[in-house]
């Protein structure tokens, strides 16, 4: 954390401590997994994590990956990796997950969904007290899993005090927030910019002396929902060079698309990479790709990192939070989804035109800023669970935070 965060925190503990009682606010946060286990809900709850840990006495609840309980301290956050008996459509089934959630004294617990197995182990824990819910996703391709348990999901967030969903335009098209929009809180998702805002330059040389220049980044796993397949062929009307940071089961059938397209030499799969080579990449790249076709992309938190680095964003109209966070003609482009054409005459467009490139840059640089810093997302959040104690978690002062 830096010095500045390191203060705001210090304030909001001060602020929580007077105005609750005598010692910090208690909250247990009740996620899947938490990093090394990686996935874009486990790196919010981590970055969340760090950044409430000198604000409140925070604790960390999740599933362990074997069935073995891990009690661990991450960070300086307590980290609770509870056994797991068994895996279903990808959940992890923890019955010991209900005595600690019964164990806990916690003033608020807070759970992030989708997390079946979360939802069906407080409810038998049988706890009473403030509930606030993170609602990162829908459930999108697990259809009837989600409609068994959809009765349990509503109950949960009917139960609960406040659910905050990371930008507005989730709340408005997910069938299941639009049930609970009185209880509903836009606050997007935080990230240490600083740590993306400058790089090596001999980091950045050596990207472009390598890949050469007119450079397009694009990072993400590689999995059906990226829309890999489009920026791959939009690639065949573009004049540039593409570099995929990821891995994932749709690697080999990426590539051979690549070959086939006769554009192979101009597609580069790096995997997996550091996190120096990555902030390189930002910094080399002249745009930001995010090609995503399904609103299993509820965010696309990869480009905050680009606008941090003042690269603007080519994304897609998803009616999910992903255009919420590049702006149409403001930040960056948004095209249609599945429209290879369309991608290809967005990027094409920035490629050619260095003044608009910079013009989109810096203004995604200033909203990463005003948007999206750790900081803000913190101060909004306790600001939150201030409100859930008062007894205004439905429709609440924070309300207008919407946009």
């Amino acid at each position: 954390m830096t010095v500045s965060a390191q203060g705001a925190a210090t304030a909001t503990a001060t602020a929580v401590e007077s105005s609750v009682r005598s010692r910090p606010l208690k909250v247990l946060h009740v996620g899947k997994f938490y990093p090394p286990h990686m996935g874009g809900i486990e790196t919010h709850l981590q970055v969340l994590a760090r950044g409430l840990r000198n604000s409140l006495d925070l604790r960390v609840l999740v599933a362990s990956d074997n069935n073995q309980t891990v009690r661990e301290v991450v960070e300086d956050v307590p980290v609770v990796r509870v056994s797991t008996a068994l895996t279903m459509a990808s959940a992890p089934i923890c019955p010991a997950m209900v005595s600690e959630i019964r164990g806990s004294d916690a003033d608020i617990v807070h759970i992030h969904l989708p997390n079946p197995a979360a939802v069906l182990s407080y409810f038998a824990s049988g706890r009473r007290g403030p509930l606030v819910v993170s609602y990162h996703s829908d459930t999108i391709r697990q259809r009837f899993l989600g409609a068994v348990f959809n009765p349990i999901l509503h109950s949960a967030l009917r139960r609960s005090s406040a659910i905050i969903a990371a930008s507005p335009n989730y709340v408005t098209s997910s069938p299941v927030l639009s049930r609970h929009r009185e209880r509903c809180h836009v606050i997007p998702y935080g990230l240490p910019l600083e740590e993306f805002a400058t790089c090596d330059p001999a980091a950045v040389a050596k990207i472009r002396q390598q890949y050469g220049d007119r450079l397009i980044l694009s990072v993400g796993r590689l999995v059906y929902y990226k829309g890999f397949e489009y920026l791959i062929r939009a690639m065949t009307r573009t004049q540039g060079t593409l570099l995929i940071i990821g891995d994932g089961p749709l690697r080999s059938r990426l590539t051979a698309l690549a070959r086939e397209l006769g554009v192979a030499e101009r597609v580069h799969f790096l995997g997996s990479v550091d996190d120096q080579t990555r902030l390189a990449c930002y910094h080399a790249a002249d745009i930001f790709v995010l090609a995503s076709l399904a609103r299993s992309e509820a965010f696309g938190i990869v480009q905050i990192e680009a606008m941090a680095a003042g690269k603007p964003v080519v994304n897609t109209a998803l009616d999910s939070g992903v255009p919420f966070v590049s702006q149409n003609e403001v930040t960056g482009l948004t095209v249609p989804p599945q429209d290879h054409e369309a991608l290809a005459s967005a990027i094409t467009r920035l490629l050619s035109n260095p003044t608009l490139r910079r013009e989109y840059g810096s203004a995604a640089a200033l909203r990463a800023k005003q948007e999206f810093s750790v900081q803000k997302m913190i101060s909004r959040i306790v600001n939150l669970y201030m409100a859930v104690l008062d007894g205004e978690g439905k429709q609440s002062a924070l309300l207008p935070e919407r946009r």
